[in-house]
């Protein structure tokens, strides 16, 4: 009797768990975008004028999808067009984020603001850092 006790409370707040974390699925991802990108990119991802391109709204991120975790990791030095408008400044990489902190933030990039990309997977972010070109 004891145990079926035991088992059910372990059950239910393993449920509950589970479901406080669904309300807010991206918090890590959150956490580390305000740590690492917002300082160029604001909360808001609104960018910094013809300095630093948005993120909110931003076609760039549905349009390079399979370029971002590098530009995470390695930064950017190309010139690129976001929403028709041209950015040159040079991104910096952020090499210390372990492939789960660089799915984390663009997962919470691309839901964000109103951006409704599809969503990352790890081992997808994973192959996609092993073909970047340094």
């Amino acid at each position: 009797m004891v145990f079926r006790q035991l088992l059910a409370t372990l059950l239910f707040l393993g449920t509950f768990t589970l479901v406080s974390c669904e309300n807010h699925p991206y918090r890590e991802g959150e956490r580390l975008y305000k740590a690492n990108c917002a300082n160029c990119h604001m909360d808001s991802g609104e960018g910094l004028g013809a300095l630093i391109p948005p993120l909110a709204g931003a076609d760039y991120l549905r349009l390079n999808r399979e370029k971002l975790p590098c530009v995470l990791r390695y930064g950017l030095q190309d010139t690129i067009v976001v929403n028709g408008k041209i950015y040159a400044e040079t991104m910096p990489g952020a090499t210390k984020l372990s492939e789960i902190h660089i799915t984390n933030i663009l997962n919470y990039v691309n839901t964000a603001w109103g951006n409704a990309n599809e969503p990352y997977r790890l081992d997808e972010v994973r192959m996609l850092l092993e073909n970047c070109a340094e």
